[in-house]
């Protein structure tokens, strides 16, 4: 929660999108949000998952869609959904807190948590797959891409090769695979403008770099998080970045760090700490060099 309000004072979005909360929608920390002057909604199951939205302005609250609108995710807490926290073994994508939505200020958000798929081939690969397919067809039952509308979140695809370190390392096959990146093109074809990749068509800046053997200060990582846009928004970017000052320092950050998108207006802007890093990354990983 400190890295929250700390990127939050520091960025000031109107608009935050949330993945992996791990919390029930008890345990939403309502109050720091605003305290500094945000709306908190929370979809959440417990220990595991979790998506949530945070504005600025009021969210409308008949406009919330959770979990597709399918029916409720069993929730450890009395939020959104009844029941008790799941085990992690008990997969099924459409019975964890991944997809909250919710209209603001004329734009409907869409934050997605999609499922990290492990293994090729496996059992939460094809539920991965199957989840993908849901999302596309939510977006064919009640969205139209003329209208504004905005999904980000951690989708857990490595669109093209520029957005990953190494595509043959890739931990067990998943998030670079034809398959995945198939239903990511799919968001794309009905409609949907990659944000960032719209302004930044820079390789090796990542999203995302795992906790282990120094992959950050090696940049060993992937682009996984993304902010999709509908043409009438997508028009009007006029900036897009990675904040990787955020991957950084104590607290222990997320192993993920914050994508925004300036739409209409300039936000507040952050040295995100791209310049000379590849640079000094090129020079320590080079050959002859440890």
């Amino acid at each position: 929660m400190d890295r929250v309000v700390g990127w939050l004072e520091r960025a000031q979005p109107d608009v935050l999108l949330m993945q992996e909360t791990k919390l029930s929608d008890d345990d939403a920390p309502l109050l720091p949000f605003r305290g500094l002057g945000y709306d908190l909604l929370h979809h959440g199951e417990g220990r595991w998952n979790g998506v949530a939205i945070a504005s600025r302005t009021p969210i409308d609250p008949a406009s919330v869609i959770a979990n597709f609108g399918d029916g409720p995710v069993r929730n450890s807490g009395t939020g959104t959904g009844p029941g008790s926290a799941f085990a992690e073994d008990d997969f099924n994508p459409f019975d964890e807190a991944r997809m909250l939505s919710a209209v603001i200020d004329g734009v409907r958000y869409v934050s997605l948590y999609a499922p990290n798929g492990r293994v090729v081939g496996s059992p939460f690969y094809e539920g991965k797959l199957a989840w993908f397919d849901r999302l596309r067809r939510w977006l064919d039952e009640t969205a139209s891409p003329s209208e504004p509308l905005v999904l980000g979140g951690d989708l857990n695809v490595a669109p093209t090769s520029i957005d990953v370190w190494d595509e043959s390392k890739a931990h067990g096959g998943t998030h670079v695979s034809e398959p995945e990146r198939e239903r990511f093109r799919a968001l794309l074809d009905w409609g949907l403008i990659d944000g960032y990749r719209s302004r930044r068509p820079e390789p090796g800046r990542f999203s995302w770099w795992d906790y282990r053997a120094g992959n950050f200060h090696k940049n060993i990582g992937m682009r996984i998080d993304h902010v999709l846009l509908s043409r009438p928004l997508a028009d009007g970017i006029i900036w897009a970045e990675i904040d990787r000052e955020a991957r950084k320092g104590v607290p222990i950050p997320s192993d993920h760090a914050p994508l925004f998108v300036d739409v209409g207006e300039p936000g507040v802007r952050l040295d995100a700490g791209w310049d000379g890093a590849l640079e000094r990354i090129a020079a320590r990983t080079r050959p002859g060099r440890r």
